[in-house]
Formats: structure tokens, C-alpha cells, sequence
């Protein structure tokens, strides 16, 4: 099903690539969203949708010295965040606390909480621990993990342990299982790997290229979903490695993000240099729960449950965010720097 946006939508100023949800605002449905400029003062919006669901307000406009290149939202308070951010030659990585506004549209600075510091490769990413109060952070550059712990009030972070990918790997980014918590995945250039953040140790691996983007199904326990270059959406049981439980078709050109809807089972955003955003149902697949490998032909069925594309978009689709608070919106992020919020209401399956 194709279908143009019909969605609410928001300019940057500058080119952008990441977004987050605000699951700790539970009034408002919140996102924030950094921009990518060289050469200009970089920006982080705090985006609020109105009560009416009619508009997207910008509630903060603060300052960042450098292009942000991640973006992640803390899970248990409103006002903190971390980037991943560059000068051009140099990556760094940092935690932020918003300050208080009183009434004001922005404050000249963010309020720095902690620096990551200790990372010697290209930073990527900064994972939070997926649910609930937590001092536990992971940050991953191209070659290495480091677990964090972190103490907002003290503003304050203490490596707790690193370990290195191996020189053979370069890691490009990862998820945190929300069932598990010692638990995450890391993509790199050839495969997804498994950790156990207790051993600091990998535990498995999918022996698959080119993955773009990993993320879990929140209501599905050892459910992966993969988003790879060529070969589009891979959907894995992580008991069961060898082959995939189920392919989606992706996108014509790279897909590059994958999102699980954070309530509903097998709902899945999709987005891609194609310059648009894909929802697929994808609840009915994989009900095999038997934790036994088979040595027979994969059990892959390749079907096309697309619910709806939005494909109004002009730019590459690099950023996706479901809400938590109201998980039937999400909000994209086009690399020229527009955010749309869409409702997927209309497209979710009758009970």
C-alpha cells in the first residue's frame, strides 16, 4: 500500500540524521532531534506534539558545539540525553541535562553532565539500559565497548569495564535487549554480535554482511530485527542463528533503520536512502518457539506485509522514533532536516 504523508511536520535548519523519542515525559508526546552542520552553531530541538495532536511545538532550542551524529533520550528523566558528536576530525561523546526554561523558549547552553571520555576510534553510538531507573551506559566506538556507570547527581561517569571487538571487527552501531538487560547487540561489518555485559564477552553471532541498523521486538522475547544494505529486513529468533525466521523486503535502495513498536507486537518502521518510510506487520511470523536448530532448508517464509509507505519524503530517511506514550505515532527525520510526525491509527489491525 502506498500512500503519501499525511502527517505533521517540522523544520531544522540545518541537515539532521538523529532522533529520539522522550520516554521519561509521560504528559506529552516528546521527541529531540540534533542537527549535522560543519560549519554552523549545531542545534537540539524539543519537539512536544499538542494536546490536539494538530501540531509540533518546539518547547527548547539549546546550542551544541559539534555535528551530532547520535542522539539518545535517558529512560527515566525528561530533561537528560546523550550525543555522539564530531568536529570534523575528532568524535567525542557526552551526557546533557536541559536547563530549566522557566517560561523561555531556549537557553544559550545545555548543561553538561558527563563527559565519555577514554574512546581512542570513531564513536558511534551511546546505548541507555532500555527500561526503568538505571546508572548503567554502554558507548561503542569502531573497535571497542565500554560499560558505563553514571550519576546524574554527582554529574559524574566511571568506566566500569571495556573490551575490545577484536582488530578484525569495526563496529557500527547497537541495541540493548529490553528483556535482558546484561544482554546487547552490536553490528560491525560482517556480522551482529551478541554480548553478555557481565563477561564483557560475545556469547554468539550472525555470520551476515552489511547490517545497517538493529532492534528488538519489546513484546517478543528473543526477537531481532535486522535492517541490512541489499537484502532488506531480517527478522531472527536468537535462539536459532543459522537462518532467519523471516524476511521483509526493505527498501529498493539501502535500508537503513529498523524501529519495533514499542506496545504492539511485529509492528515495524522501516526507513531508507529511498526517501521513505515503510510500516510492516510482521506479528504473525516466527511462531516457532522451538529452541532447536534444524539443519533443513532455512525456515524463512518471504511474504510483503506492508501496511502502508510513506514516500513524500526528498531526502534520504536516516531517523525513527516511536512514541511510547502513544505508540500508534512516530516521528522520521530526513537528512535535509525535516521531522514529520505521522498517526498509524488507520493501518493497525482489528481485534
Amino acid at each position: 500500500m502506498q500512500g503519501g504523508s499525511t502527517g505533521i511536520g517540522y523544520g531544522l535548519k540545518y541537515q539532521a540524521r538523529c532522533i529520539s523519542d522522550v520516554k521519561a515525559d509521560t504528559d506529552h508526546t516528546s521527541f529531540l532531534t540534533g542537527t549535522l552542520s560543519l560549519k554552523e552553531e549545531n542545534e537540539v530541538h524539543l519537539l512536544r506534539l499538542s494536546s490536539g495532536g494538530t501540531e509540533l511545538i518546539c518547547e527548547g532550542l539549546f546550542s551544541h558545539p559539534n555535528e551530532i551524529w547520535d542522539l539518545a533520550s535517558c529512560p527515566f528523566d525528561q530533561r537528560i540525553f546523550s550525543t555522539v558528536f564530531s568536529s570534523g576530525e575528532t568524535y567525542g561523546a557526552a551526557v546533557w541535562q536541559i536547563p530549566e526554561l522557566y517560561g523561555q523558549l531556549s537557553s544559550p547552553q545545555l548543561e553538561s553532565v558527563a563527559s565519555l571520555d577514554g574512546h581512542t576510534c570513531k564513536i558511534r553510538c551511546v546505548l541507555w539500559w532500555p527500561t526503568g531507573r538505571h546508572d548503567k551506559l554502554v558507548s561503542v566506538d569502531e573497535q571497542n565497548l565500554f560499560l558505563w556507570s553514571l550519576d546524574t547527581s554527582k554529574k559524574t561517569a566511571q568506566v566500569q569495564s571495556q573490551e575490545s571487538a577484536g582488530m578484525l571487527h569495526y563496529l557500527t552501531g547497537g541495541a540493548w535487549d529490553p528483556h535482558d538487560s546484561n544482554s546487547i547487540s552490536l553490528t560491525c561489518d560482517s556480522s551482529v554480535q551478541l554480548w553478555d555485559l557481565r563477561t564483557m564477552k560475545k556469547t554468539n553471532s550472525i555470520e551476515h554482511a552489511h547490517v545497517r541498523n538493529v532492534d528488538y521486538d519489546m513484546k517478543k522475547r528473543y526477537t531481532l530485527v535486522t535492517a541490512e544494505d541489499e537484502s532488506g529486513i531480517h527478522i531472527w529468533d536468537l535462539r536459532k542463528l543459522k537462518f532467519p525466521v523471516a524476511d521483509l523486503p526493505g527498501h529498493p535502495h539501502w535500508t537503513w533503520t529498523v524501529k519495533c513498536n514499542p506496545v504492539y507486537e511485529g509492528l515495524i518502521l522501516s526507513a531508507g536512502t529511498d526517501s521513505a518510510v515503510n510500516l510492516w506487520l510482521a506479528s504473525s511470523l516466527g511462531r516457532n518457539d522451538s529452541a532447536s536448530d534444524s539443519l533443513a532448508a532455512p525456515p524463512t517464509r518471504r511474504i510483503e506485509p506492508l501496511l502502508n509507505s510513506y514516500n513524500d519524503y526528498e531526502d534520504s530517511v536516516y531517523g525513527l522514533a516511536w512514541s511510547s506514550r502513544e505508540p500508534w505515532i512516530f516521528a522520521s527525520l530526513s537528512y535535509d532536516g525535516r521531522v514529520v510526525v505521522e498517526s498509524i491509527k488507520p493501518h493497525l489491525p482489528r481485534k
